[in-house]
Formats: C-alpha cells, sequence, structure tokens
C-alpha cells in the first residue's frame, strides 16, 4: 500500500493495527443505518444523514482493515480507492456529498437532490 504510506509521511494517515471487534463495529454499525435509511416516512434529510454515516463507517472500516486510520473524513472517502479499489467516479460521489455533509453541519445549508441521494445509498450499500 505504497500510496497509503506515501499518506503517513505526510501525516494524513496513522498506521494503527488492525482491530477485529473496531471493524465489525463499523460494519455492524452501517448496516444497521442502512436498513434503517428504507424506514417509511423518512425525510430526505434523515435518509442523506444515515446513508453518509454509513458509507464513512464502512470506508473507515476498510481503511482500518489495512491498518490505517485518518480522522480527516474527506481523506477515509479518498483511500478508497486503494483500500477497496473503488472506481475514482464513485469516491468522488462520496467526496460531494460530504462537502454537502459539511454545508448542512456547519452553515445550515443542506440542497440533497433525488439523484444524489440515490447514489449515496447505492454507494454505500456497495461498499458494504
Amino acid at each position: 500500500m505504497e500510496s497509503l504510506d506515501n499518506l503517513v509521511k505526510i501525516k494524513e494517515l496513522n498506521r494503527e493495527p488492525y482491530n477485529q471487534v473496531e471493524f465489525d463495529g463499523m460494519v455492524l454499525a452501517a448496516t444497521t443505518k442502512l436498513h434503517d435509511v428504507k424506514l417509511q416516512g423518512l425525510s430526505s434529510d434523515s435518509q442523506f444523514s444515515l446513508a453518509y454515516s454509513a458509507a464513512h463507517a464502512l470506508a473507515l472500516a476498510a481503511l482500518r482493515w489495512h491498518g490505517y486510520r485518518s480522522d480527516k473524513r474527506y481523506i477515509v472517502f479518498q483511500c478508497l480507492q486503494h483500500t477497496l479499489d473503488l472506481e475514482n467516479a464513485k469516491w468522488r460521489v462520496l467526496d460531494q456529498c460530504h462537502k454537502r455533509r459539511n454545508l448542512a453541519e456547519y452553515e445550515g445549508h443542506l440542497d440533497i437532490d433525488a439523484q444524489l441521494l440515490k447514489e449515496l445509498i447505492e454507494l454505500a450499500n456497495e461498499l458494504l
């Protein structure tokens, strides 16, 4: 994982031993969120939040599987090309969702269109 080791050198990632209990917890949390996203009556805001959190947990689990950790969400998504061999176009959708999440979280502006939400849910399920 030369690319990930390069991120360690510039302090974007940390090496940390794999932990099965942590990994299983992340996957279980993501699975629960992806189940809940299908509940009738949820707003698109709630669906987005659940699907985004699931995608992040799974992306972090993949990173942890390889013995790395980052506290920067965007890095976790960008590393999917190395940890799960995810196509660039797909992790870029997750990066776009990250930017939308930040706008909602830090500026109170959530603009989620139906197509982006659909892609996010599909990608989160693909990561699972």
